[in-house]
C-alpha cells in the first residue's frame, strides 16, 4: 500500500540483492567525529539514531583509501583490518536499528591539507595553499587498487556498500576534468584517458567487494568550473560506469573552488535537480538527486516529476534525525527544518572543529549539562520568544516542567522575524513554524503582548526566571546621529520607513550585509530558479564545459555604499562557507564596500567620512541605515535577583555582540536541561 502523502517517497527501491525500504539517502557529510577523541563510538551513536529515523541509506563522512587521500593531516582512513575492525561499532549500531550504511571512500587529490597530496598534475587549487606532487603511473595503478582494498575492508567492516567520491573536485574528479588533467600519458589527454582512472577503479572495486554489495558512483553532473566535463561527457562516463559494475549513480553539483553557491540558504530549494533529470533515461540504474532538498513535500515533487530515483539530503537529517519517521507517520510540521545556514556545520568542519547545527545544538553530539537542584513544582518564565526563548521554553516543557512564556510583540521570533525578510533567508520562517508547532504540542503557555514586569512576575510566584530578552540596536556617537536621513536597521526591516535612492550601511557584519542584501533586490521572487541560475551564470542547456556562462545579474534600484571602520576584507567575519557568496552577491549588484573608515559627521548633504586617515569624502545620501552592533536587554535581572528569584540570562540578554542565533538556542537548551 503507497504512503496517503507521499507515495514516491516512501516506495522501496529494490538493487536485487538488497531493497531499501525509502528513497532517501542520508548524503555523506564529513562531522569531524571522525578524527575526534572517541570518535568512532560518538559516530554509531549519531548514525544509529538516523537509522532509527528511518532512513533508507546512509553514507558516511569522506574516508581516504590511503594516506596520499587524507583530507587533512591524521584524517580518517580505510587502509587495514584494525582500522575497518573500529569501525564494527559503527555498522553494528546502525544495523540494530534496522539501518543500511555504506562507507564513502574519498581521495582528496589536490584538496588535501597535507605536504603529501598528490594530483593528476602538479596544479595548485585556488583554494589551497598547497601544491600537490604529479602522480606517477605507478603511484596511480597503486591507488587503484587501494580503492578497491579499502571496498573490501568496509564490507569486512559489516558495511553494505560503499560509495565512490567522484565529484566536487577531488582525485578522481580531477582526472576526468581537462581542467586539472594534463597528463600526457595514459592516464590523460583524450576523454577516454582521462576516464579510465574511474573506470578501473569502479571494476576493480566490484572484484574485490562481490556482487552482493552495493557501490554507489557520486559522478559530477555540474562541475560550475572553466575547463570541466562537458554533458556529452558525463552520459558516456555514466553508461561506462553502469557497465563496469555501479549499482547506483549520485549527482554531485559544483567543485569546492566553484563561484557558485550550491549549498547556501540563498540557493532555492531543489535548484540542481533538472541535472539529474537530464540523465534520467540514459542509464537503468537509479539515479540520485541532491542539493537544497530540505522538506519531505519537496522531495515527494522531484520523484513525482521523474527528476530522479531517490532523493539525498544531508543536512537536513543532521537538523532533525526523526525527518524520516515524522514524514512517515504524516507529522510534517513537527520537523526541524535544515535552513541550510552552514554556520554550525560546514563552518565549523572546514574550521577543524566537530559539526553541530543551528536549529539543532544536539545534532552530533547530545549535551550533558548536570542539572540545578531546584522545586520543580513552580512554574519557570521565560521572557522574550525569539530563537532563545523558545529553544529553553520548549526543553523545559519537554522534560515535564510547566512553562509561561512571556513576549512584548504580537508574534514569537524575535530577531528570526527580522532575518526571514532578507531575500536567501525565506528558511527562517522554518524554524518559527517548528518552535511554535512544538510549544503548542508541550502545552507552554504563551503570553503575546505581554510585557513581563518585575511585579508582575513575582506576583505569580515562579521558580526560576529565564531571561532572553533579547537586544536593541547599538547607536555610534557620530556628529548629526539624530539627524532625519538616520534609521535603525530593524526599521528598515520591518518596512517603518521608506529607504531612498542612495544610502550607506554603518557597520558590514552580517546584519549590514542582510541589510545591503534587502536593499540591493532587484527582483522579488528571489527563490525563482531561473532568476538563480540567471544571476551565478548557470548553463542549463550545457553548451559549456563545466556547465557554466557569464553570469547576468541584475544591478541594485539603489545606490548603496557598506561601510566598515576596520582595515581588511569586507565581511572578513562571515561565515566561511558562505561570506564569499554574499560579497559576491552585492559586487555583482554594484554594491559600493569600502574599509577603514571614520564617521566625521551626518547632515543635511549626506554622510560625511575621512577614508584611510587621509581623504575626506561626502556621500550624499538619502538614508545612514545604523548597523553598529547590540546592546543587550536584561532591565529585569537587578529587581529579580534583589527579591531572591534565581534568574538566568541566555542569547542576546547575555551577550549581543553579532546576532548569533547558533549560542542563543544553544543556551536556551543548556539553560533548561540546567532547570530541568
Amino acid at each position: 500500500m503507497s504512503h496517503p502523502l507521499y507515495p514516491h517517497l516512501f516506495a522501496p527501491l529494490d538493487l536485487g540483492f538488497t531493497t531499501l525500504k525509502n528513497r532517501v539517502l542520508m548524503g555523506s557529510m564529513h562531522t569531524g567525529l571522525e578524527e575526534g577523541k572517541d570518535g568512532l563510538e560518538a559516530l554509531a551513536r549519531y548514525f544509529a539514531e538516523r537509522a532509527k529515523g528511518g532512513v533508507g541509506l546512509m553514507v558516511t563522512g569522506g574516508v581516504a583509501p590511503n594516506r596520499q587521500g587524507w583530507l587533512s593531516p591524521f584524517g580518517a582512513k580505510m587502509s587495514n583490518r584494525s582500522e575497518a575492525q573500529k569501525h564494527r561499532r559503527v555498522t553494528d549500531a546502525v544495523h540494530a536499528e534496522d539501518g543500511k550504511i555504506c562507507l564513502q571512500i574519498l581521495h582528496a587529490g589536490r584538496y588535501g591539507k597535507h605536504p603529501f597530496a598528490v594530483a593528476p598534475s602538479a596544479l595548485r587549487a585556488p583554494i589551497s595553499p598547497i601544491r600537490p606532487w604529479t602522480m606517477s603511473g605507478r603511484l596511480v595503478r597503486a591507488t587503484i587498487q587501494d580503492f578497491a582494498a579499502s571496498a573490501a575492508l568496509a564490507r569486512e567492516a559489516g558495511y553494505d556498500g560503499v560509495e565512490l567520491m567522484g565529484s566536487e573536485g577531488y582525485l578522481i574528479n580531477e582526472f576526468i576534468a581537462p581542467r586539472t588533467n594534463k597528463r600526457t600519458d595514459a592516464w590523460g589527454g583524450s576523454f577516454e584517458n582521462r576516464i579510465r582512472f574511474p573506470l578501473e577503479i569502479m571494476r576493480a572495486v566490484r572484484e574485490k567487494a562481490g556482487k552482493d554489495f552495493i557501490v554507489i558512483f557520486r559522478v559530477s553532473m555540474l562541475d560550475l568550473v572553466e575547463e570541466g566535463s562537458t554533458w556529452d561527457e558525463v552520459v558516456a562516463l555514466a553508461k561506462a560506469l553502469e557497465k563496469a559494475g555501479a549499482n547506483i549513480i549520485n549527482t554531485g553539483i559544483g567543485w569546492h573552488e566553484a563561484r557558485v553557491p550550491t549549498i547556501a540558504t540563498l540557493v532555492p530549494r531543489g535548484a540542481y535537480t533538472w541535472v539529474t533529470k537530464k540523465l534520467m533515461g540514459e542509464v537503468s540504474i537509479p539515479l540520485i538527486t541532491t542539493n537544497r532538498i530540505n522538506t519531505p513535500e519537496k522531495a515527494e515533487a522531484i520523484l513525482a516529476d521523474g527528476a530522479a530515483d531517490m532523493v539525498s539530503m544531508a543536512r537536513p537529517l543532521l537538523a532533525d534525525p526523526y525527518f524520516v519517521k515524522k514524514a512517515y507517520e504524516r507529522r510534517p510540521t513537527e520537523i526541524n527544518t535544515c535552513i541550510a545556514c552552514n554556520q554550525a556545520c560546514l563552518d565549523h568542519v572546514f574550521a577543524g572543529k566537530e559539526a553541530s547545527c543551528l536549529v539543532n545544538p544536539q545534532a552530533c553530539r547530545p549535551m550533558n549539562v548536570a542539572p540545578v537542584i531546584t522545586d520543580r513544582s513552580l512554574p519557570v518564565a521565560v521572557v522574550g520568544g525569539g530563537p532563545a526563548g523558545m529553544s529553553c521554553a520548549l526543553e523545559l516543557a519537554q522534560r515535564g516542567r510547566r512553562v509561561v512564556l512571556f513576549d512584548a510583540s504580537d508574534t514569537l521570533g524575535g530577531q528570526f522575524n527580522l532575518a526571514k525578510r532578507i531575500p536567501g533567508k525565506e528558511e527562517f520562517h522554518e524554524t518559527l513554524r517548528y518552535f511554535r508547532v512544538m510549544l503548542d504540542k508541550h502545552s507552554v503557555e504563551i503570553r503575546l503582548n505581554t510585557v513581563a514586569t518585575a511585579e508582575l512576575l513575582l506576583q505569580e510566584g515562579y521558580g526560576q526566571v529565564v531571561l532572553s530578552t533579547g537586544i536593541k540596536p547599538r547607536i555610534p556617537n557620530i556628529e548629526g546621529i539624530n539627524h532625519s536621513k538616520v534609521v535603525l536597521y530593524t526599521d528598515v526591516l520591518q518596512g517603518r520607513v521608506h529607504v531612498g535612492e542612495k544610502v550607506a550601511v554603518i557597520g558590514a557584519g552580517g546584519i549590514g550585509f542582510d541589510v545591503s542584501v534587502f536593499l540591493s533586490e532587484p527582483v522579488q521572487e528571489h527563490a525563482d530558479v531561473a532568476v538563480y541560475q540567471e544571476f551565478w551564470g548557470i548553463d542549463t542547456s550545457y553548451q559549456n564545459r563545466g556547465g557554466i556562462t557569464k553570469p547576468s545579474p541584475e544591478k541594485s534600484p539603489r545606490e548603496i555604499w557598506l561601510l566598515q571602520r576596520s582595515k581588511g576584507k569586507i565581511g572578513d567575519k562571515l561565515g566561511k562557507t558562505t561570506g564569499w557568496a554574499h560579497r559576491l552577491t552585492l559586487k555583482a549588484r554594484g554594491v559600493h564596500m569600502m574599509g577603514n573608515v571614520l564617521y566625521q559627521r551626518i547632515d543635511d548633504a549626506g554622510l560625511h567620512l575621512l577614508i584611510d586617515g587621509k581623504e575626506e569624502r561626502l556621500l550624499p545620501v538619502d538614508h545612514v541605515v545604523i548597523c553598529a552592533g547590540q546592546e543587550p536587554m536584561r532591565a529585569l535581572h537587578e529587581p529579580l535577583e534583589a527579591a531572591g528569584v534565581p534568574v538566568y540570562l541566555i542569547g542576546g540578554a547575555r551577550e549581543a555582540g553579532e546576532l548569533d542565533a547558533q549560542r542563543a538556542i544553544r543556551e536556551g537548551l543548556e539553560v533548561a536541561m540546567k532547570l530541568s
